[in-house]
């Protein structure tokens, strides 16, 4: 120590041993995990492949538009949270960030529900109301007009409905009667007053007449398998066991009603020709109509 304090003053060598303190503390905080343990598994998850299916094996077939209430107590975990919280996004979240990080293609909801026409990110903004709006404001002091800039920024808390497209089949083959997803529509709600136009055209039977539902997106469910297999949703029993959003589809660990099946009407909807509380009886006559078929083909 006096042979380094003869070649350095005092000075020099305080604010060595300041910068080495400070560089340590700096090193021991890019180390800080807020956990136990570094998540390794669900990261790198791929989800399971489709069984391969001919043409021949598909016996029967139906497609179906199921409603998604994010509202009911077991769909909490597809809107929750608001922002990103611990590495975890809700589900419109993960697909924006889809979009705006991985290049995921996404479609136009106003063209059709068959995936023919992608939609730009400026596109999807405008469908969640994001705009600038002028108007004119008094100056107190002066008491002249002056032209105020409202910016309308972008809220995903807005989405408490998906709307979902599926095809139910019976596989020959496996003998078994099977659904795969292909498509989801996030569905944006919101005050008539704030926006006007651009609603689906159908009343919402929870009482909430004042607000406009609002399709934003439609994504192409197989093409975001990889990206909703690699990122958890909350579970209310166990932190170390979370589900992937892949396996809450996949499961079917969601609550859902029939909103439209294919039909002769040029595909209308059920709640154009029903009304009420007939026409979840009338979602629930489909439902039970598609299970009946499967039970008649077996012999007990």
């Amino acid at each position: 120590m006096k042979i380094i304090k003869s070649f350095f003053p005092k000075s020099v060598f305080l604010l060595i041993l300041i910068s080495v303190a400070f560089s340590g503390k700096k090193l021991t905080a890019q180390n800080v995990l807020d956990d136990i343990y570094q998540p390794e598994h669900v990261p790198v998850r791929k989800p399971v492949p489709y069984n391969y299916l001919r043409e021949a094996d598909v016996m029967w077939k139906k497609k179906l538009w199921r409603m998604l209430d994010l509202r009911q107590k077991i769909n909490l975990p597809l809107y929750y949270p608001t922002t990103p919280i611990d590495n975890r996004y809700s589900l419109i979240d993960l697909i924006l960030y889809g979009v705006e990080n991985e290049s995921m293609t996404v479609y136009d909801p106003d063209a059709d529900d068959q995936f023919t026409t992608q939609i730009t990110p400026d596109g999807i903004n405008e469908n969640f109301g994001v705009r600038t709006d002028t108007t004119w404001v008094e100056d107190l002091e002066t008491g002249e007009q002056k032209p105020k800039v409202i910016t309308y920024e972008r809220h995903t808390y807005e989405v408490t409905r998906y709307l979902m497209k599926e095809i139910w089949y019976f596989d020959k083959q496996r003998s078994m009667l099977q659904v795969r997803i292909l498509g989801l529509c996030p569905i944006r709600m919101y005050e008539k007053e704030v926006e006007g136009g651009g609603d689906m055209g159908m009343k919402d039977d929870s009482g909430e007449k004042d607000l406009t539902m609002k399709k934003v997106l439609w994504i192409y469910y197989p093409a975001f398998r990889n990206l909703f297999a690699s990122h958890v949703v909350f579970n209310t029993k166990n932190d170390a066991e979370r589900r992937t959003f892949e396996d809450i589809f996949s499961m079917r660990r969601f609550s859902s009603y029939i909103f439209e099946e294919t039909n002769v009407y040029d595909n209308r909807l059920i709640n154009e020709y029903t009304k009420g509380l007939d026409s979840i009886l009338e979602s629930n006559k489909i439902q039970d109509w598609i299970r009946n078929w499967e039970h008649d083909l077996w012999e007990y």
